[in-house]
């Protein structure tokens, strides 16, 4: 269909755009219904269907994940780069145990740099359900 900009998740346009070093913003809901926009990194793991980003537990982010409860927020990450883009669309919860954490940090180390010591550290964990973009 002409404008679909639907991507595979197995797609190795996707996974290369996602070993490169881009930035992204993250979408999430205010209480009011409003969106928060904020710039992340953000980690892709098509195997496990996730995208993770990493953040401190009383961030406004991670706040507005963990309200809207076990069932997860829906949020977007995008990533622009010229021409090409990438959008992670999902369902995010926080996790706070230490290997969900641990495995967040070691993404996001491989694609951008080990993270600075943070004990308060959580992980936004989006299960993806569509990825959009033009690669």
């Amino acid at each position: 269909m002409a404008g679909d900009h639907r991507l595979a998740p197995h797609d190795e346009r996707v996974a290369a755009f996602c070993r490169e070093r881009h930035l992204a913003t993250l979408t999430t809901v205010r209480a009011d219904g409003t969106p928060h926009v904020v710039p992340v990194g953000v980690t892709f793991d098509a195997a496990a269907g996730l995208a993770r980003v990493i953040t401190n537990g009383t961030s406004h982010k991670a706040r507005h994940v963990a309200a809207a409860g076990p069932g997860g927020a829906p949020v977007a990450v995008c990533q622009v780069d010229g021409r090409r883009w990438l959008t992670i669309e999902g369902r995010a919860v926080v996790r706070t145990d230490r290997a969900a954490v641990a495995e967040a940090e070691r993404r996001y180390a491989d694609r951008y740099r080990t993270p600075r010591p943070n004990p308060d550290r959580v992980v936004i964990e989006i299960a993806v359900t569509r990825l959009l973009g033009s690669l």
